[in-house]
């Protein structure tokens, strides 16, 4: 469940840094639920572990950085109503 969401925020990073280029904003409207689901998978994975859980809390700081400025990014530039 750890490596899931670990996959998952990365994928997450690098489509977070593919929203800042011009014309590719869309790509966060795609992004924000996905790291959503790597955020829920990482928590589940640091809560089923008995020991190892560095990267499941690697992946929640992942997801949850690419879901903060997926956010912002949709906010400053008039993706919100």
């Amino acid at each position: 469940m750890q490596v899931i969401s670990f996959v998952f925020g990365l994928i997450a990073i690098f489509f977070m840094f593919l929203g800042f280029v011009p014309l590719l904003g869309w790509t966060n409207w795609l992004n924000i639920p996905f790291a959503l689901v790597g955020l829920i998978l990482g928590a589940i994975g640091i809560s089923t572990a008995k020991k190892g859980r560095g990267l499941g809390i690697a992946a929640i700081i992942l997801c949850a950085i690419a879901i903060l400025f997926g956010a912002l990014k949709l906010k400053a530039c008039g993706g919100f109503f």
